[in-house]
């Protein structure tokens, strides 16, 4: 085998690598929102004839709503903001001192061509203007499943999940974490992201889309705070 062949073997390696690298899933699970382990031994009934089991709540009167560790919640993400603020300001002072020889000497002193040397007028003007104006909106929809990981003494659920999403060149993901009241989950176990407390949303994605909308190691250099124009 010439070098030849070994060249286009090499080059077909690196094509169908990078064919696969492009379908891959290149965002990869957080530890920090992934479901609670639970011993399944806890949840095996016992075979003691009884209707009742320990552990195990049978709920003949309440709508089936997650309020145990391990229970999957829906949470619709209804997000939206917008935010505006704009500033003006305009400052203006005008000073000026005027000092003769007769006010300090009682005379007009010495004089040059009918001047007085002792004499001088100082003068000044100052003007400040400045304006600022700042504007910001965000917008999330959609649905996201998460788990309780703990139910809290006062008897709200902790409460944290993620969705990754594969796309043809890239993938999207959706991490949330919070606090539900018990008396926000709807009767189809369903609660608003707007009733989660202390809410935790992430959503970003990795691939060639989100690639090309970042700005290169030299652009970024340009635009930091260490390059002087």
């Amino acid at each position: 085998m010439n070098g030849f062949n070994k060249a286009l073997i090499l080059i077909a390696f690196l094509l169908l690598g990078s064919g696969c690298s492009a379908t891959r899933i290149v965002v990869q699970p957080d530890p920090q929102y992934a479901p609670i382990e639970l011993d399944p031994a806890a949840f095996e009934p016992l075979p003691n004839g009884s209707i009742y089991q320990p552990g195990r709540t049978v709920q003949l009167f309440e709508d089936n709503k997650a309020y145990r560790v391990g229970d999957v919640l829906s949470v619709t993400l209804s997000e939206s903001t917008n935010a505006s603020k704009s500033a003006a300001t305009n400052t203006a002072k005008d000073d000026e001192v005027d000092v003769s020889a007769s006010a300090v000497f009682g005379s007009t002193g010495p004089t040059v061509n009918g001047n007085a040397v002792l004499s001088s007028n100082i003068s000044g003007e100052r003007e400040f203007s400045g304006s600022g104006d700042s504007q910001q909106s965000n917008s999330l929809s959609g649905e996201i499943a998460v788990t309780v990981t703990h139910v809290l003494p006062n008897g709200n659920l902790l409460i944290r999940g993620e969705k990754i999403l594969g796309l043809n060149q890239g993938s999207e993901f959706i991490r949330l974490s919070g606090i539900v009241r018990p008396e926000d989950i709807s009767t189809d176990n369903v609660v608003q992201s707007r009733k989660i407390a202390n809410s935790r949303i992430f959503y970003g994605g990795g691939g060639v889309i989100a690639e090309s909308n970042t700005k290169g190691w030299l652009t970024r250099f340009f635009d930091s705070p260490i390059f002087p124009m």
